[in-house]
């Protein structure tokens, strides 16, 4: 069982939240004494609500898959598109074939890169918060885009999207870092969902509905 840490992205929001859940438990027992099924009411609820959100933060260690031709998998969660489409926001309207990685609230909200090399660009964009399974939200949602080039001249763009219940995107890197393979590229708070656009020669290594890890599935070879 891989050994399991708490993400640096939790640490404030985590203390904070546990210093809330004791300040109004305390002040329950205080003020309302002969009221103890409230005071296990509070407190149990409490507790329920710090586990709920420990568990979003949570950051497990894993033995990463490291390939120089294989596109591993940025983030947890469910394969919920594979298809043909044109990208307008770096490609310029050229054909790449989109996979994409949607994140319910319960699985690990860590992206990591998906192959190593240059980091060729980087742009965040403010926009709405449409459901994550929606047409639009690729385009219209708040996203933080970067674009990975290979040594091989191979370029691979990644889209975190914020979605109705993910409100804060998190990425790590500026144009013209040279990145690892597996390494954190970023966090999505509470979850959402990671595109990636590939060459159009990839070869596609999951289907829709899969249940993928980050930094251990292959999604594709290149």
């Amino acid at each position: 069982m891989p050994r399991m840490t708490i993400h640096k992205e939790g640490y404030r929001m985590l203390t904070l939240l546990a210093i809330a859940v004791i300040i109004i438990t305390f002040g329950i027992i205080r003020f309302f004494p002969e009221l103890k099924w409230l005071h296990m009411l509070v407190g149990v609820g409490g507790g329920i609500i710090f586990l709920i959100f420990l568990q979003f933060f949570r950051s497990p260690k894993r033995n990463l898959v490291i390939s120089s031709r294989s596109i591993v998998c940025p983030a947890d969660g469910k394969v919920v598109a594979i298809e043909e489409v044109e990208e307008p926001e770096y490609f310029n309207g050229e054909k790449r074939i989109q996979v994409s990685v949607f994140m319910s609230p319960l699985n690990v909200h860590l992206n990591r890169y998906p192959i190593s090399g240059r980091i060729a660009y980087s742009k965040y964009h403010p926009g709405k918060f449409l459901v994550a399974w929606h047409p639009k939200s690729s385009t219209e949602n708040e996203r933080n885009t970067v674009v990975v080039e290979t040594e091989f001249g191979v370029s691979v763009l990644i889209r975190q999207i914020a979605g109705f219940v993910a409100r804060r995107i998190v990425w790590y890197c500026h144009e013209d870092d040279v990145v690892k393979q597996g390494d954190e590229l970023g966090f999505i708070k509470f979850g959402s969902r990671v595109d990636l656009f590939l060459p159009l020669d990839a070869k596609i290594k999951v289907e829709i509905d899969e249940k993928v890890q980050g930094g251990i599935s292959i999604l594709a070879e290149i």
